[in-house]
């Protein structure tokens, strides 16, 4: 089976936020961050803007610039919902930073499509759900999928077909290579190297001599497409969710309780495949002006009983009622933390809940056996499931 893999990267992730919180920042040339620069929006970027400069030197380059104060846990926050989209695609995810991962999706096609299919999937929930831009490449080895998703932005997606790898690669700036900075590439120029497919023609032991060992096989093995690194799932997730997002004022209350049952289901579904239990039950909620809420409990025992969850959000969904008919929704979601395995605590006899469990257990059977619209709770039935298609946990 050849590996696919996605490198999935949101585009000017702290200006990206902005400007989905506040309407008139859109298509306006923005930095966050005063004394520097900690990202800048794509039409602060024409002008030569970019992170890590001092403030001084963008309003030089651009005069017009306005520069906005980080939000760190609201970025906290947006970076956690689109990590959920992520793991909702596929559990072997790597993430690189608080806004870009790895994704392996081989073995995926038979149950959702080709990659191209899963890349739109994901690029189409992330602006659904989160609001936000996301650029996506794929490729058989992870430095090809980067330079894909680099190749893309902003806001696109492009997939390197299988065969074709060094046909896409070789035309490349040398700069593309990793590794390759400005001291480099002006160094290989020296010698007539410009792009990615005259350094893999060139003897290794030629760019060995100029760069030194490490550096000089490391960059012909990238050059031609050697990269057998795989995707590396690091330490278990503290905490697993879901959401959906929609209009504001295309929901009612009913509709909000469908929403959150629905959003229940998933996540419990989520927890019992990876065999998981959690303690805190948090509602995380986006009013109509975009400002954003979460309330929680914490639970007397640790579960991954639906029911139970989903008890436990109705109360916190109610409780915020009076505030979402002043305020509107445009955004429900669930998460559950303190997570644990679920062998690793000793859960009370469950003489009055063993037989949601078993429910539950029956439930996933059928469910993985003849799909997931296969069964489905009495009020959801006839509902649309989502805004795209789920994907399989």
């Amino acid at each position: 089976m050849r590996v696919r893999i996605l490198h999935a990267d949101l585009d000017a992730f702290y200006a990206s936020v902005e400007q989905r919180d506040q309407p008139a920042l859109r298509n306006k040339p923005i930095a966050v961050g005063g004394g520097i620069v900690l990202a800048a929006s794509y039409e602060a970027r024409r002008f030569g803007v970019k992170t890590a400069m001092t403030g001084r030197q963008a309003r030089a380059l651009c005069p017009h610039l306005i520069a906005v104060e980080p939000r760190m846990e609201v970025y906290t926050e947006a970076s956690r919902a689109v990590f959920d989209i992520f793991y909702d695609t596929s559990p072997n995810v790597e993430g690189l930073s608080i806004d870009e991962a790895f994704i392996d999706v081989t073995g995926l096609r038979r149950l959702v499509g080709p990659d191209e299919a899963i890349a739109h999937s994901l690029r189409a929930r992330v602006a659904a759900e989160v609001g936000l831009p996301l650029s996506v490449g794929g490729a058989s080895t992870k430095f090809l999928a980067k330079v894909a998703s680099a190749v893309a932005k902003p806001d696109g997606l492009l997939i390197v077909a299988a065969g074709a790898e060094l046909e896409f690669l070789h035309p490349l700036p040398v700069g593309s290579l990793w590794g390759v900075g400005p001291v480099t590439e002006a160094e290989l120029a020296r010698v007539g190297i410009h792009t990615v497919g005259e350094v893999a023609e060139l003897d290794p032991e030629i760019l060995v001599a100029k760069l030194g060992a490490a550096a000089g096989h490391h960059l012909h093995a990238l050059a031609n497409n050697r990269d057998p690194r795989r995707v590396e799932v690091g330490r278990r997730r503290r905490s697993i969710g879901s959401q959906r997002s929609f209009p504001a004022g295309s929901v009612d209350r009913d509709g909000a309780r469908h929403l959150l049952l629905e959003v229940v289901e998933r996540v419990a579904r989520r927890l019992r495949t990876g065999r998981r239990i959690g303690r805190t039950v948090v509602l995380r909620l986006r009013y109509g002006d975009f400002a954003s809420a979460t309330r929680s409990r914490t639970l007397l025992e640790p579960t991954n009983v639906t029911a139970t969850i989903l008890d436990t959000a109705r109360e916190l969904l109610e409780a915020a009622w009076p505030e979402i008919e002043e305020r509107g929704l445009t955004k429900v979601g669930i998460a559950i933390a303190g997570l644990s395995d679920d062998d690793a605590v000793q859960l009370t006899l469950p003489f009055t809940k063993g037989d949601r469990r078993r429910l539950d257990e029956a439930v996933d059977q059928i469910r993985e056996r003849f799909g997931i619209a296969s069964m489905t709770r009495a009020p959801l039935a006839g509902q649309p499931v989502g805004d795209v298609p789920l994907l399989p946990d």
